[in-house]
């Protein structure tokens, strides 16, 4: 009884240290202002922290005893309001102040240093002179950026930014808003980059890397600066592939002009999401940078037209809290899916749409969390959110939500929002009911499967793949007629790849003609379907299947290269013999599946053997990006025995920044303990791992089976 009550008096002690945080941060957004920031920073990548001066500029409209500004595990030192030195608190998560100010314009100035353990991040091997791969980069979605400079986890507490940066001459520095100039400072450069408007804390950035761009103009003449590493520049045209268009067709549809004097694109190594929004300059992953083939699996318009879109919905207008946050991430998704439709077509618009709503119709199943609550998965915010736009469109017609949504962007530019402010627009020009509308779609954690299916069936595309879908049960022979007629149609490929689906456990024989047809579609996604969905191939089936080798998809490829040794065996040294270059996209997925399969051929040259289980293993060490390595990972723990490196190399992914690659490794030593002699394997290996390594896998030699 005295351990609960010591927690239950801890826990309430939490939870009034929160709500008061909470409360008081929401009472100083009424009483102050911070207008503008200028912060002269530096940047130090060997030790990995960052240290500067501070200058804010901020309005006391109202008496108040407090200002705070939120600086995480921070040193803060020369404190001055108005010109004059100040008593302060730092108590690791804030830093207040009790005196100088007044009402009216005060301006506020100090020193701070930080080695954030989180929001900046740091790749490479910077005592490295070789700087490529060397990159410095945020991610501050949420609360963050106050991790690495001081600002403000209240997102209602928008200011001006500009920001002098000093780094390494050698590198670009790129952060929000216009460079206005560049200062020699030695080795070093000073970057100066100034914003015009004001944004949330959570939208300032950094991305430092060798990098080169090229500008594209706008219709509305807005500069479009799209950046690429110097090893990716024959990657530059399918990467960035219509982002002009989607730029100029979001200006249009929206019916705001963007709201930034420039708009920046910089992909950056083992960023922990595909993308972010960040103001005037969005950061995306690198796995998003494709050459022409690698296109066709995994591409960045998507990413690109969603994150471009968030500088309307989440950077000029932002949401007031997270049970608001589907005004941010609803509108990315949907307006992400209107730019699509544009590029790819109404068929694909609506596949999506589809798509979307068996996650959520399944989802529903489980998730009892409404899109109104900052609780919400993001599958909701995301997915149900644009289905929720998309009803909205659908029922008031185009034109008055296009009306809408102008309105209610132009009213709150540059402010926070709540879900009522734009239902309120929505009422300004249609006599659709919102409070109903609210009910089921926002406040409901059900999915309205029947107003879905309604909206679904507009489209032909969709009856006919749910005509095809209903013909599961129907008898074999009475299918393959239909079957073969629409293979040979101009339907749009999920139908076709639906029906191979069905046709997977068919004898070779009665769906000889439909597969060939497939083949003879020439369309990739169907094309891979037949790869897919053949584990059998019959003699007869080999020459053309082994077309699928030279298909434009890396993963059409892998999966027919896999297939193909397995079937012949007899033939694996001319399969591997052809696949012997084959690299993939940035994660080398392909690579690394030729390099597995090369050590379990028979036959196989034993030099190539060995050179080949050495590359294989070096792409499991820290030289190369997560993803990389994950995939490295998962063939070569597949060789038995495990070679030690590969196992060093493991708790080392145990310590990564990057959670679903320190999940992956964590779990994976986790599986090898319960195994064979691999727990006194890693405890011998512990005298020979640095400090933070040591750690981390002590903890896990520790856990309890």
């Amino acid at each position: 009884m005295l351990i609960f009550v010591i927690k239950y008096h801890l826990l309430m002690r939490q939870l009034f240290f929160l709500l008061f945080t909470v409360f008081t941060f929401a009472q100083q957004t009424q009483k102050v202002d911070f207008k503008t920031v200028t912060g002269n920073i530096t940047i130090n990548p060997i030790e990995r922290k960052v240290f500067g001066t501070v200058r804010y500029v901020l309005e006391v409209k109202e008496a108040i005893d407090t200002i705070r500004i939120d600086g995480q595990k921070m040193t803060f030192s020369e404190v001055k309001m108005n010109n004059k030195a100040v008593n302060f608190s730092n108590n690791g998560k804030t830093l207040s102040l009790f005196e100088g100010f007044q009402k009216g314009k005060n301006t506020l100035t100090f020193s701070y240093e930080a080695k954030p353990k989180q929001t900046l991040y740091f790749t490479g091997d910077f005592t490295n002179k070789i700087i490529a791969n060397q990159q410095v980069w945020t991610q501050g979605q949420g609360k963050y950026t106050s991790h690495w400079f001081p600002s403000f986890d209240d997102v209602n507490e928008k200011v001006i930014f500009n920001l002098f940066i000093t780094f390494d001459k050698r590198f670009n520095v790129l952060s929000n808003g216009v460079l206005k100039e560049v200062f020699p400072n030695k080795d070093q450069k000073i970057w100066e980059y100034t914003m015009s408007k004001p944004m949330s804390s959570y939208l300032l950035a950094l991305a430092i890397g060798d990098f080169r761009n090229k500008v594209v103009a706008s219709k509305s003449g807005i500069p479009l600066q799209l950046f690429i590493q110097p090893k990716d520049t024959a990657k530059f045209e399918p990467t960035y592939r219509h982002s002009k268009r989607i730029f100029d067709f979001l200006e249009k549809e929206i019916g705001v002009k963007y709201p930034w004097r420039i708009y920046k694109q910089i992909p950056v190594e083992d960023f922990l999401y595909a993308g972010m929004e960040n103001t005037s300059s969005t950061i995306f992953a690198q796995d998003f940078v494709v050459d022409e083939i690698g296109f066709n699996d995994r591409n960045y318009i998507n990413v690109n037209a969603h994150e471009l879109a968030h500088q309307w919905f989440g950077d000029l207008v932002t949401a007031k809290s997270g049970k608001h946050h589907w005004l941010q991430e609803g509108f990315a998704t949907y307006f992400a899916l209107l730019a699509e439709k544009e590029i790819f077509g109404e068929d694909y618009f609506y596949y999506q749409l589809y798509k979307s709503s068996l996650q959520l119709k399944n989802a529903a199943k489980n998730d009892t969390i409404p899109i109104m609550n900052e609780k919400a998965s993001s599958l909701s915010f995301y997915q149900k959110g644009a289905w929720a736009l998309h009803v909205i469109r659908e029922s008031i017609g185009e034109k008055a939500f296009q009306k809408a949504v102008k309105t209610y962007l132009k009213k709150y530019a540059f402010q926070n929002v709540e879900t009522e402010n734009f239902l309120a627009e929505i009422r300004k020009v249609s006599n659709f009911d919102t409070a109903i509308f609210s009910k089921q779609w926002l406040e409901n954690y059900k999915f309205n499967s029947q107003e879905v299916s309604a909206l679904l069936n507009k489209n032909k595309f969709i009856q006919q793949l749910v005509k095809v879908q209903k013909m599961r049960d129907v008898p074999l022979q009475e299918r393959l007629t239909e079957f073969k007629t629409i293979m040979q149609s101009e339907a749009y490929f999920p139908v076709k790849t639906e029906i191979l689906y069905q046709l997977k456990e068919v004898p070779f024989e009665d769906k000889k003609e439909i597969i060939v047809a497939a083949l003879q579609t020439n369309n990739i996604k169907v094309r891979q379907a037949v790869a897919e969905f053949t584990d059998e191939i019959p003699l007869e089936f080999k020459a053309d299947y082994e077309t699928l080798l030279d298909d434009a998809s890396y993963e059409t490829r892998e999966i027919a290269l896999i297939r193909l040794v397995a079937n012949f065996k007899e033939d694996e040294l001319s399969y591997l013999e052809k696949a012997k270059n084959w690299k993939g996209n940035n994660s080398i997925g392909l690579r690394t599946t030729v390099l597995f399969l090369s050590q379990k051929a028979t036959g196989y040259n034993e030099d190539l053997k060995a050179n080949n289980l050495k590359e294989l293993i070096d792409y499991t060490s820290p030289k190369y990006e997560s993803s990389i390595r994950q995939n490295a990972f998962e063939v070569a723990l597949q060789l038995p025995p495990i070679d030690n490196e590969v196992l060093k190399n493991l708790v080392n992914a145990s310590t990564s920044f990057r959670w679903q690659f320190n999940k992956f490794a964590k779990d994976y030593i986790r599986d090898l303990l319960k195994v064979g002699d691999y727990r006194n394997v890693f405890q011998t290996m512990l005298l020979q791992l640095p400090e933070n390594e040591k750690v981390a896998l002590q903890h896990l030699l520790d856990e309890k089976p």
